[in-house]
């Protein structure tokens, strides 16, 4: 959810619902994960496209910045990122850059995911047929458990929700995860349950 993806149909709407969901998740001690673009200019991790006529999520840009998630504004270390290593903006909470697509193509989110207990992926963000989609068909691949929150994707449609759910994901609401990570927390959950979300 970064500012210049903002223009993309659908994204504005759905921003307060990722809003929500980040809340509910730093309530409830969970791991979050901001997963951003960068196109410094001649970079072979320009999506192919897009090369040489892009100026959109440029590393240093006000259009690069985060559109939603930590409550503080949070100036993103290009240098960092570009790098390949996550940078933390709050407990068990990190930026993290990715080259292509697919958040696990090329960085350390699985290792990320397994050292901080995760074996289950909420996703939600911005243009579903792109990096929602390629993140979930990943996590798939990679034995998590995946969890589309419906109402905080843009570009939603029957087809491409259906096609997801082909693949095993669950397709849910922004409210009933809340209310699933709210039932958790409520009854003091073992570590097995505060595996789940």
């Amino acid at each position: 959810m970064q500012a210049d993806f903002a223009a993309i149909a659908g994204t504005v709407e759905v921003s307060p619902r990722v809003d929500e969901l980040a809340a509910a998740f730093r309530r409830a001690g969970r791991p979050i994960v901001h997963i951003v673009r960068l196109y410094p200019p001649g970079s072979p991790d320009v999506d192919l496209p897009r090369r040489g006529a892009t100026t959109i999520v440029a590393p240093g840009t006000p259009g690069a910045g985060l559109l939603a998630g930590p409550a503080t504004p949070v100036s993103l270390d290009a240098g960092l990122l570009l790098s390949g290593r996550p940078q933390e903006v709050g407990d068990h909470e990190i930026v993290l850059f990715k080259p292509r697509w697919g958040a696990f193509y090329r960085t350390v989110l699985e290792q990320w995911l397994r050292d901080h207990g995760a074996d289950t992926l909420v996703v939600c963000g911005c243009n579903l047929p792109n990096c929602p989609r390629a993140t979930l068909f990943q996590a798939s691949e990679r034995d998590f458990r995946t969890v589309l929150a419906t109402d905080a994707v843009s570009q939603t449609s029957a087809e491409r929700l259906a096609d997801l759910a082909g693949i095993g994901v669950t397709l849910t609401t922004t409210a009933e995860i809340i209310d699933r990570l709210g039932a958790i927390g409520e009854r003091l959950p073992d570590e097995a349950d505060r595996k789940m979300i």
